[in-house]
């Protein structure tokens, strides 16, 4: 319960953020253009609260939090007075309502820009992406990737951290081949190919990395724990983060592999560890839980273990002053828009699945998650969901901002407006196949729970 109340707190939080940087490139650029905003709304429904301008601009909160909206005056809304005919959106030329209209998502962007600039001034502590096991016969394998070798570059592009490296492989997605620059640890470095044809990659059973045959290194697990996940099989047998597992029904554990393999072993059945608490020792009996792994029951109890210290050769923290952390920000603002258009053709192409769509629940359980992480964690998040907002109102769709620049750029290149009539079909489609979209993705979300 805690923790569902923890991921809706900060969908609200992200999603209001976004939203109303969102509807505020729409406020602002209208106003510079003269034309007479009359509400700036966060959310939906009943108003929590408002407050009216100088300029008569109702400013509003309200209490559905899942979307928001600027109205302005507009003659094909509602009736307008003469006096105040200049000032309707309507009476304004294409290429100002074209700016109006674009305003939003290109604001998205440069708040993309803005949350990792921060980020990047913060610090961002991470690890150099160096491979720990290979297994024999996958992809990576054939192309003769090695433990300990340290991943550079993939598809001509550098990669500091596995973050990058599983940006740059997912926009391989579809290719036949993808190109690596490796060094190993003496520093040679050398270039490899992947044949990825065979590459079968689903997102929900296991990372990029994984399908590949890439496994990144970790420093090894102790048998200490460092979680015991809430109203889990652990958690109601009494077992407590520092807990040190000691025996297994009597066996002497040697290392958390042997943990894991004997609990996997034994779904729903009763056993008994015995653990070190605060110096002394003591015997608790559990239950295992059982769930479905690749289509086999295994037991679990919700417990994840300490591990070793990072080799500090292996750590990293990506730190800039202004001017590097701005043009870090944008670089990496542009990778995502560049790879957000490249998953829509992919999904168009069918080269990546329709269940890979997510929605409002995988969002707020990013939420939840990256800002328990940190600051730095949730200001990448942000930045994240922001690019996608600003690609998908980008959409040709008749319901979205790009729906609108396409009629307003039809009106340009002809002269005159594409007729009401054709207009309302328009958002009749795109609404339906909007709607289509987001039920796909719940669809998904609630598969994925």
């Amino acid at each position: 319960m805690l923790s569902f109340l923890w991921s809706l707190l900060f969908f609200i939080l992200a999603l209001g953020v976004l939203v109303a940087v969102h509807e505020w490139g729409h406020f602002f650029v209208a106003r510079r253009c003269g034309v007479k905003v009359l509400r700036f709304s966060i959310g939906f429904g009943k108003p929590l609260w408002r407050k009216v301008d100088k300029t008569g601009t109702e400013f509003v909160i309200a209490a559905i939090p899942l979307g928001g909206y600027v109205k302005m005056l507009d003659e094909r809304v509602e009736p307008v007075r003469d006096e105040d005919l200049p000032k309707a959106f309507n009476q304004k030329s294409v290429g100002r309502r074209i700016a109006i209209v674009a305003a939003g998502p290109v604001v998205n962007f440069i708040f993309a820009v803005f949350a990792l600039m921060c980020m990047y001034l913060i610090g961002v502590d991470t690890v150099k992406p160096v491979i720990g096991e290979v297994p024999a016969q996958s992809i990576a394998a054939q192309a003769g990737l090695k433990s300990g070798m340290q991943i550079e570059e993939v598809g001509g592009r550098e990669t500091l951290d596995w973050e990058a490296v599983n940006l740059e492989l997912v926009s391989h997605i579809g290719q036949d081949s993808l190109s690596m620059r490796v060094s190993d640890s003496g520093q040679a470095t050398t270039r490899v190919t992947l044949d990825i044809r065979q590459w079968q990659f689903d997102p929900d059973k296991e990372s990029a990395l994984v399908s590949l045959g890439v496994i990144p290194f970790r420093p090894e697990a102790t048998t200490e724990l460092a979680f015991v996940a809430e109203d889990s099989p652990a958690a109601q047998g009494g077992l407590q983060p520092g807990d040190k597992i000691l025996r297994l029904d009597g066996t002497p554990v040697q290392n958390w592999e042997q943990i894991v393999d004997f609990i996997s072993a034994r779904p729903d059945q009763r056993f008994t560890l015995a653990v070190e608490r605060d110096g002394s020792l003591r015997d608790i009996e559990v239950q295992a839980g059982s769930r479905e792994v690749n289509d086999a029951v295994q037991g679990y109890l919700g417990i994840v273990p300490t591990a070793e210290p990072w080799p500090e050769s292996y750590r990293i923290t990506r730190q800039y002053g202004p001017v590097g952390a701005l043009i870090e920000g944008a670089d990496k603002t542009w990778r995502l828009m560049v790879l957000s258009v490249e998953m829509i053709g992919k999904l168009i192409s069918g080269d990546v699945s329709v269940k890979n769509l997510s929605g409002p629940i995988s969002i707020a359980q990013g939420a939840g998650v990256s800002a328990g992480y940190g600051l730095v964690y949730f200001l990448s998040f942000l930045a994240l969901i922001s690019v996608n907002l600003g690609i998908i109102n980008l959409l040709p769709l008749p319901v979205l901002d790009g729906g609108h620049l396409l009629y307003y750029f039809i009106e340009l290149l002809t002269g005159r407006p594409v007729p009401e009539g054709v207009q309302e079909i328009g958002f009749r489609i795109g609404g339906a196949l909007l709607l289509l979209l987001m039920t796909v993705a719940i669809f998904n979300d609630i598969a994925r729970l």
